[in-house]
Order: structure tokens, then C-alpha cells, then sequence
């Protein structure tokens, strides 16, 4: 069956008052998966990960250099959108351990899926630089971490949170042994993720979309152009970037995506892997950032993972 980590301790990273990257949102999530239909589900603690596990992905420097600038009272600002509390490296450093503790369930065929609550969210952080309320790539850290222990040849990340995930794009860009996959809201934060943006090895495929675009267009850059990419490419896992701001309801975009279309997608993806990837996917939440839509959007994601 699915297996479901979270930990408490993400709780525990606190942001300033109003930023939308709030501890609430993992409640939310808590509380959606809670109703009976999610009974099945397996469910564990994200284990704390380790710095060899971050540096698959991120520069030793920069991560000394983190865990070193880490407050033990009060808040540091790293940036506008990025703040650092007491409770911030133990809830990042979880993350690191709920991704890769999913990926070895499903690598060693324990579980054909996992979802992984965890936050601050990950897909923004680029190989040495934190923003965009991200420290560290977990679904990046996910596939290397699966390449290298597990020695599989291909790993795929597909993103469908509304903002671009430069940190990912950026940790693979030239390599072509990871395939990143992402549909977003253009022109919207970080600014990257033209279509023209490939990678050096062709590897990167991005399908921006406009404001109130809606499901029509979203589903058509699926089957369209990432879809047959990803099957051309073949790969051994997919770990998905799940983010679920695009929702109609989300304050920090206008994409207007419903829960049925992340069940569709997740659902599609699902298909490939069955195809390609012995059925493997791990999931790992990025944004989202109005509660009611966050629940709905994950109640349906983990529908589609438990085969509902």
C-alpha cells in the first residue's frame, strides 16, 4: 500500500506572521488524510536525514554554512521570502529523511508509492543558494539518492506546482541521467522556466502556461509535450514535485487548476511508471497555500496513489 511520512517536527519551522508558508498547511494536510478512505494508507515518521544525503544535491559550503547561520532564539531573514526559526534546520533536515526514507520503500519494492508531507518545501533551493522558502531540494536529493544507492540509470522529476522549481532545473541541468519535467505560471516567481530553458543534455522540459489557463491547457502540455518526453526518456523512478498552488483558490497565483485535475495527472504519471518504472513514484509536497484547496488537491493525489 501507499505509504504516508510526515513528522511532527516540521511543525516546528516557524515563518513571520501572514506568510503564506505557515505550519498550518501541514494541519491541513494532516486533517484531509485523516478521513476514513485513508485508513489504508501506511503511515510513518519522516526520519531526520544527513548532510551526505544534502550534499548528493547541494554544495558542502553552502550547507555548513546553513547549518551554521541556524538560529537557536528568535528569526533570521535570508531573504524577502525566506526566514530561518529554531525549529527550521531540524523540519528541513526531516524533509531530507522523509524523501529518501520514501524513495528507499519504493526502490526496495516495500511500497509502490509514497507521499511525503513535509515543509518548508524544497524545489526552489538551487545547489547553493536558499530562496522562495526552500533550503534544500528534496525530490532532487530523492532521485541522486536513488541513482546512487540503488544504481538506477534514469530518474525523472515532474513538477506541476504553479511556480517554476528552479533549484531542480538547476541541480540537473547538464546532467543527462535526470530528466526534470514542469508546468507553471509564467510570467510569476522565480522567472525562469521558458520553454526554451532545455538543459545541455535536452533533459529539462518546461510548459509554461498563462494566467487562467485551467485544466484544458494544463492537461494538453501533459499530454502534449511532457508526457511523450518522459516516455522517450524512460525512466527508473519518477518523483513528483507536488505542488498544489495552481488550485483555483490559491492567494499566490491564478492558474485555476481543480483537485480532479491532480488526480488526473497523478494518475497519468502513474500509468508511465508502470510503464517504464516498475510502477515507482515518490511524492513530495512543495506549496500550497490556501488550506480548503491544499486539502482537497492532496485528498485527491492520495486517491490516485492508493489506486482509488
Amino acid at each position: 500500500m501507499t505509504l504516508f511520512l510526515t513528522h511532527q517536527a516540521c511543525l516546528d519551522h516557524l515563518t513571520p506572521p501572514g506568510h503564506p508558508e505557515r505550519p498550518d498547511r501541514l494541519r491541513a494536510v494532516d486533517e484531509a488524510l485523516a478521513q476514513d478512505r485513508f485508513n489504508a494508507l501506511v503511515r510513518d515518521q519522516a526520519p531526520e536525514g544527513n548532510l551526505d544525503q544534502v550534499t548528493l544535491c547541494h554544495g558542502e559550503h553552502y550547507v555548513t554554512e546553513l547549518r551554521h547561520i541556524a538560529p537557536t532564539s528568535g528569526m533570521i531573514y535570508i531573504d524577502g521570502d525566506t526566514s530561518m526559526s529554531p525549529g527550521t534546520w531540524e523540519a528541513v533536515m526531516r524533509g531530507v529523511g522523509g524523501a529518501v526514507s520514501a524513495t528507499d520503500a519504493v526502490m526496495s519494492g516495500n511500497h509502490p508509492n509514497a507521499f511525503v508531507a513535509v515543509r518548508p518545501p524544497g524545489h526552489h533551493a538551487e545547489a547553493s543558494k536558499p530562496m522562495g522558502f526552500c533550503f534544500f531540494d528534496n525530490a532532487a536529493i530523492a532521485a541522486r539518492h536513488a541513482q546512487r544507492k540503488y544504481g538506477i540509470a534514469r530518474a525523472a522529476v515532474v513538477d506541476f506546482d504553479v511556480h517554476h522549481g528552479n533549484g531542480t532545473q538547476d541541480i540537473f541541468w547538464a546532467d543527462p541521467t535526470v530528466m526534470y519535467c514542469s508546468t507553471h505560471q509564467m510570467p510569476l516567481f522565480p522567472g525562469t522556466g521558458a520553454k526554451g530553458e532545455r538543459g545541455e543534455h535536452d533533459t529539462i522540459v518546461n510548459a509554461p502556461l498563462a494566467a487562467e489557463d485551467g485544466s484544458a491547457k494544463f492537461r494538453s502540455a501533459f499530454e502534449n509535450l511532457i508526457l511523450p518526453q518522459l516516455t522517450k526518456f524512460s525512466p527508473e523512478l519518477i518523483v513528483i514535485s507536488a505542488g498544489f498552488d495552481a488550485h483555483y483558490r490559491d492567494p499566490l497565483a491564478s492558474l485555476n487548476l481543480k483537485a480532479e485535475d491532480f488526480a488526473w495527472v497523478t494518475k497519468k504519471l502513474l500509468d508511465l511508471a508502470d510503464q517504464t518504472a516498475g510502477g515507482r513514484v515518490v511524492s513530495v509536497l512543495e506549496g500550497g497555500y490556501d488550506l480548503q484547496g491544499l486539502q482537497e488537491s492532496v485528498a485527491a493525489h492520495v486517491t490516485a496513489l492508493m489506486g482509488g
